[in-house]
């Protein structure tokens, strides 16, 4: 079956004022089906939500990406193609995007109503069903007419989801959207997405929430220090299998539910990354092989995953 999307080897450096370059993304590469969801997870600063832009064609000028990333059905490379084909034929037609700031996504000048009403129109045709639109991601009819300014950063939330739901596209990217809701509301908002799956679209996912992602997603990609060091199934990686990296490992372990351990020291600038494995300070299984940058299989990339010390 063709995926929906297939990106391959996805390499994003951002160049910098005073010299020198920011390896923000490297070699990111993945499949996604349609009527599956993929989480990507890890620590703020590890390259999620760039790679969701360079996706989009959001990046800054700064920003050079190579490698490809295919669309499916007729193969559309996001990654070479003009700002005119991605604003024309894919953002919010064949991509939704649930952003990460959903107050600076928003026109501050409309309201909610106005702003999915003129969604509807240009995606769909309607003129109306701003209510039925503004439920599927739980926000409130009353709060309709209210602007921006006027929401909580939860509100503002589902209002960016709604508005990302509302075009039906076959591929969504929601950056961070569980941001600033209850567990309640967590759990509505997860199951919404999770029935936009089941219904035959794609999600790509980022976040922070491993309850989230462990609720809804089929699949788990672990970024690190801008790179995948694991791609696992979500049942094998939330269940007794359990990841495979040290660093994935760790993610689990720090959860209130399971050890409450935090992973010991930072993670290392992007600008300034290490020679070897990114993540050799930090792991408690580190040797001299770490010295090498381990390569990423398509499952995991470590060089003590398959041995006791992993």
């Amino acid at each position: 079956m063709t995926p929906l999307l297939e990106v391959r080897d996805l390499t994003v450096r951002f160049r910098m004022p005073a010299g020198g370059e920011v390896a923000a993304v490297t070699d990111a590469s993945f499949r996604l089906d349609a009527g599956e969801c993929l989480a990507l997870i890890g620590e703020s600063g590890c390259g999620k939500s760039v790679l969701a832009s360079a996706l989009l064609g959001l990046l800054p000028g700064n920003a050079r990406a190579t490698g490809r990333a295919l669309l499916g059905g007729d193969d559309l490379d996001l990654l070479s193609a003009g700002e005119r084909v991605l604003a024309r034929e894919v953002r919010g037609r064949r991509i939704g995007l649930v952003p990460q700031s959903p107050s600076a996504h928003l026109t501050p000048v409309r309201t909610v109503r106005s702003q999915l009403r003129e969604i509807l129109r240009e995606l769909t045709g309607r003129r109306d069903g701003e209510k039925a639109a503004a439920a599927r991601a739980a926000f409130p009819a009353d709060h309709l007419d209210r602007y921006p300014h006027q929401l909580s950063g939860g509100l503002a939330q589902r209002a960016a989801t709604a508005l990302a739901l509302v075009g039906d596209a076959p591929l969504l990217l929601a950056d961070e959207p569980t941001t600033g809701l209850d567990r309640d509301l967590v759990e509505r908002t997860a199951d919404e997405l999770r029935r936009h799956v089941d219904e035959g679209h794609a999600l790509l996912m980022i976040t922070h929430d491993l309850a989230a992602a462990e609720r809804i997603a089929d699949r788990v990609a672990v970024m690190y220090a801008g790179r995948i060091v694991e791609l696992a199934d979500a049942t094998d990686f939330f269940g007794t299998a359990g990841p495979r990296h040290p660093y994935a490992r760790g993610l689990l372990d720090a959860l209130p539910e399971r050890s409450f351990k935090p992973i010991p020291g930072m993670p290392p600038e992007l600008g300034a990354l290490p020679e070897g494995c990114a993540f050799a300070a930090r792991c408690p299984s580190a040797t001299d092989a770490c010295g090498v940058v381990p390569a990423f299989d398509g499952a995991v990339a470590c060089h003590h995953a398959g041995s006791s010390r992993a």
